[in-house]
């Protein structure tokens, strides 16, 4: 039986694009909200942040979206108890995004086997070291039947990209640039070189690109060289409290067109 996230990539009749949005936000319990509404959305995987007081990765949206959710009361048995009924509203892949003290804090055996009983897909922890994690991670992560997405950035080694495309996590995060997430994506000949350089690696672990999508443009130009990409903060900025639904619905069609 394929995995979920391995059954997505083989589809072949349409770019792949992830949705990333933060736990409890705009509202504690606007968890359940979005993943509904994103189901009915173009949307292919739904990646679900883990507000975290420290995010070493996460631009000012998401450290400000992060913030505004632990205020509101956001933590990991509350968003486990959210996502209790998850596969009864959504069938498309999920994964949590998080920090390794998150898994750590809580309990990796305990954290994977949670995740594994709500339908969470896998993980992704971008402070997370391969020996690390082949070593404390890996062995529940099987256990479980868990994925653990490693990111990569252009400056990136070959050795350490071979490396992880050979751990099969779903897919790989090709980070756009060595920045933050939030930024604009500005076509550039070495970001274009980059794409390139990975595509003509031939790796055999889809890759999804994230960092600065915003907009439809980006979004295709990314598609040129590989598998997908990601939408986070462009995302949380388009979201309005007061129509929460309609404006996921919105964002989403905004970013599969070219109008």
């Amino acid at each position: 039986m394929l995995h979920r996230i391995e059954n997505i990539f083989r589809q072949q009749e349409k770019d792949k694009l992830t949705i990333y949005f933060t736990a409890g936000y705009p509202k504690l319990d606007d968890t359940q909200t979005i993943i509904k509404a994103l189901n009915e959305t173009d949307t292919d995987i739904i990646e679900i942040g883990i507000p975290y007081s420290d995010p070493l990765a996460d631009g000012e949206t998401i450290q400000q979206t992060s913030h505004q959710a632990l205020e509101n009361g956001m933590n990991l048995n509350l968003l486990f108890e959210q996502l209790k009924d998850l596969r009864q509203i959504t069938d498309k892949p999920v994964f949590l995004m998080g920090y390794c003290n998150n898994v750590l804090k809580y309990g990796t055996e305990k954290f994977c086997k949670q995740c594994a009983e709500v339908g969470v897909d896998g993980l992704i922890l971008p402070d997370m070291p391969i020996l690390e994690y082949q070593k404390q991670f890996a062995p529940y992560f099987d256990k479980y039947g868990l994925k653990n997405v490693f990111l990569i950035t252009p400056k990136t080694s070959e050795e350490r990209i071979r490396a992880i495309d050979e751990l099969n996590g779903g897919f790989i995060y090709m980070v756009s640039s060595a920045a933050t997430t939030g930024g604009s994506w500005q076509e550039s000949p070495e970001k274009t070189a980059y794409l390139q350089r990975i595509k003509n690696m031939k790796l055999k672990t889809p890759q999804m690109v994230g960092f600065g999508i915003s907009d439809y443009p980006a979004l295709r130009l990314v598609n040129q060289f590989t598998d997908g990409a990601i939408v986070g903060s462009a995302f949380l900025r388009a979201l309005d409290p007061d129509k929460l639904e309609q404006s996921v619905k919105d964002f989403i069609s905004l970013m599969r067109s070219n109008k």
